[in-house]
């Protein structure tokens, strides 16, 4: 992936997950996440793409899910069969799908809570500063009840959330769903300043443009396999990853509409 021999802040080798002792998920999925990096994670529904960032998160064990094989490493130690709070408090911070906030409490409640791993009282006012910064809006709303903004607003406070807990690896899954399209622009500006800042960072996303567009590194699951892989730019370009997922020549193609494209590629795990 790159010529950069810093260790990657994230490596996944392997990785089969298996809900409820018997419906595998996962199939010997790897990746690496180069420190300072954004990595896309693309796929139709039911490829894997959140049961992987669970697998990487700890949140397995809440599913119902387990790793029956193969290791996640974060920083270089085995996290294989870590919990979830112990990540968060090694530099891990994931915001779910669906946004999941504290609906009946404030902006700034909510912010909160996303330090309660931390005891540094400067350290957790300066990223309240500055998720200020990234996010005026909220800063406009700190009093008012989450369940009461928009669900852009609302994606910004569940990342701003994150960011509380002061992540060196923030994991996002669906950032731009159900929003409309003005917000989606802002909502990936906002990931490629936070990269900036020196935040690596995972990101599923069946926006494949969008992610294409601010990723150095992604890959595509399918049916618990990466299928495809490589870097942003090129898979942007990529004709087969165009017609399947961005549109390109076949516009009625879709994830919906693709039932499976297994043998026009090979698989790279």
């Amino acid at each position: 992936m790159t010529a950069d021999t810093t260790p990657p802040i994230l490596e996944v080798s392997n990785v089969e997950v298996v809900y409820g002792g018997a419906i595998q998920v996962l199939r010997g999925v790897s990746l690496a996440v180069p420190t300072g990096s954004v990595v896309a994670i693309l796929g139709a529904n039911g490829a894997g793409k959140t049961t992987l960032l669970r697998a990487i998160s700890g949140l397995l064990l809440y599913q119902n899910g387990a790793i029956t094989a193969g290791t996640v490493k974060f920083n270089g130690k085995d996290t294989t069969t870590g919990d979830s709070s112990a990540l968060v408090r090694a530099g891990m911070a994931q915001v779910m799908e669906g946004r999941r906030i504290f609906a009946p409490l404030s902006v700034d409640e909510n912010l909160k809570t996303g330090a309660y791993t931390r005891a540094d009282k400067a350290g957790i006012k300066a990223s309240y500063e500055q998720v200020m910064e990234l996010f005026p809006r909220l800063g406009e709303r700190r009093k008012q009840v989450a369940g009461y903004m928009s669900g852009g607003e609302q994606q910004m406070l569940a990342i701003g959330r994150a960011l509380m807990a002061n992540p060196t690896l923030l994991l996002l899954d669906e950032p731009s769903l159900g929003l409309a399209p003005l917000i989606v622009e802002q909502i990936f500006e906002i990931v490629k300043t936070i990269n900036g800042l020196g935040t690596s960072v995972v990101l599923v996303e069946q926006n494949a443009a969008k992610a294409l567009s601010v990723a150095d590194y992604a890959y595509v699951l399918e049916t618990g396999r990466v299928a495809k892989e490589g870097r942003g730019e090129d898979l942007l370009h990529d004709p087969e990853i165009e017609a399947l997922y961005l549109g390109g020549d076949s516009h009625d193609t879709s994830y919906r509409s693709l039932k499976s494209y297994r043998h026009t590629r090979e698989y790279s795990a």
